[in-house]
C-alpha cells in the first residue's frame, strides 16, 4: 500500500440540520450540538478524531441547510461512500448534501465571503401546524410594503451594534467590531397570498443574533410599531435598546455560504 494513501487532505462538506433537537452548532461541552454529532459520527466512520470548521455558528434551535465544514481526513477516503455512512449514522437532523475534496488552505470560516440566511414568517388569523417548526407565527396583520422599505437602510457597510448580542470579553481586550458589510435584503410572499413571508439577507459575516434582531425589527415595522424611515436611526444609534424585539430561532435557516469562485 502506498504512504500516500494516510496523508491526509482538506475536505469540504455542505450540510443541513434541523436546529431543533441542539443547543446550537459548535461544539459545547455538556450539552448535544450539530458539530458534536458530525464529530462523533465522523470519528466512528474514520476511526480517528478529526478537527472541523463550521462557516457559521448557529444558535439553538437555528436551522441549516447550506452550512459549510472543512477538515482534514485521510486522503483514501472514498467520499461518497463516507457521505452515506455518515447519513446513516446522523438521520434524522443532520444530512450531509455533499463532500468534495479542497485546496489545502480552503477553511470552511475564513475562506467564505458571504453567508445568506432565510427567516420565515406565517402572517395569517390561524396558525400553520405544517410550518410550526418553521415559521414564526405573527397573527397580526403586517404592512409587507413596510418591512420591504425598512430593509434599504441595511444595505452597506455599518455597525450593526444595535442590532448584535455583544459578546463577553475581558476587559483587558479590545472591543469586537460589529461592523458587517450587508450585500441583499428583503422580503417576499412565497405563495402569493400573504401569509408565508420570507425574509433573506445576505452580508460578508453576521454578529450574534443579527438576523434575528433584525427580523424582530422589521416586524415591528410591519405592526405599526416604528416606521421604515426609523431603521436608519436605530442603526446610528449603536444601541441594542433602539431596535426591537429578538425574533424566535426557528424560523431562521442559513440557507448558503459564498466562496470565491476557483
Amino acid at each position: 500500500m502506498s504512504s500516500e494513501v494516510d496523508l491526509d487532505r482538506r475536505v469540504r462538506m455542505v450540510i443541513a440540520y434541523d436546529g431543533a433537537p441542539f443547543r446550537g452548532f459548535a461544539l459545547n461541552d455538556g450539552v448535544r450540538t450539530v458539530m458534536g454529532d458530525l464529530s462523533t459520527a465522523l470519528a466512528t466512520a474514520l476511526r480517528r478524531p478529526v478537527t472541523l470548521t463550521g462557516a457559521g455558528r448557529t444558535d439553538a434551535g437555528v436551522h441549516g441547510w447550506g452550512q459549510v465544514v472543512s477538515g482534514d481526513l485521510p486522503a483514501s477516503t472514498e467520499l461518497d461512500d463516507l457521505v452515506r455512512r455518515l447519513n446513516k449514522l446522523c438521520a434524522p437532523a443532520i444530512a450531509v448534501r455533499s463532500a468534495v475534496w479542497a485546496a489545502p488552505d480552503f477553511d470552511a470560516r475564513f475562506s467564505a465571503v458571504w453567508r445568506q440566511y432565510r427567516y420565515d414568517v406565517w402572517n395569517a388569523s390561524t396558525p400553520n401546524p405544517l410550518l410550526g417548526g418553521r415559521a414564526w407565527f405573527v397573527p397580526q396583520p403586517l404592512a409587507v410594503w413596510a418591512m420591504h422599505a425598512a430593509c434599504d437602510p441595511l444595505i452597506g457597510e455599518h455597525d450593526f451594534s444595535s442590532f448584535c448580542r455583544r459578546p463577553k470579553v475581558d476587559v483587558d481586550e479590545p472591543a469586537r467590531s460589529m461592523v458587517r458589510r450587508v450585500f441583499a435584503a428583503g422580503w417576499r410572499d412565497v405563495d402569493g397570498d400573504g401569509a408565508h413571508l420570507r425574509f433573506t439577507i445576505r452580508a460578508n459575516a453576521f454578529c450574534h443574533q443579527m438576523v434575528r434582531s433584525i427580523v424582530g425589527t422589521l416586524v415591528d415595522v410591519g405592526l405599526g410599531k416604528a416606521t421604515p424611515g426609523d431603521l436608519r436611526g436605530i442603526i446610528v444609534t449603536r444601541s441594542r435598546d433602539a431596535a426591537g424585539q429578538v425574533a424566535p430561532p426557528h424560523g431562521l435557516v442559513l440557507w448558503e455560504v459564498g466562496y470565491p469562485e476557483a
